[in-house]
């Protein structure tokens, strides 16, 4: 179950500074991430590589998704120093972990609405 990967606390913190606008937050995260998802797997270089990864991290971090910003942070800081083969592992496992995580955020968009 992705749940514990997720920061519950955060996410309810956020509701209640956000109110209207978290349903909109969720998006934007959702939006976002698939966004970022495909820069880092086209990212050329470490210096791309570790922007994209930094701002993912920020990001994931502002919405509890605790695993998926550790392994953002595990890229940016590894980006120069890592082998392609491990980039590519690592981008990989941040994909399946923002698959994993994502239906958590859709469904609590879903439950925002309905409230």
């Amino acid at each position: 179950m992705a749940d514990k990967n997720v920061d519950r606390d955060a996410l309810n913190a956020l509701r209640e500074v956000m109110e209207d606008g978290y349903p909109e937050l969720l998006d934007t995260f959702l939006t976002d991430s698939e966004s970022r998802l495909v820069e880092l797997r086209d990212a050329a270089d470490p210096k791309a590589l570790s922007e994209v990864a930094h701002s993912f991290k920020g990001s994931a971090s502002n919405m509890g998704a605790v695993r998926l910003a550790e392994l953002c942070r595990q890229l940016e800081s590894g980006a120069k120093d890592k082998s392609p083969t491990e980039i590519v592992k690592l981008v990989a496992e941040i994909s399946v972990e923002f698959a994993e995580v994502r239906p958590v955020y859709e469904n609590e968009k879903h439950h925002a609405h309905t409230h």
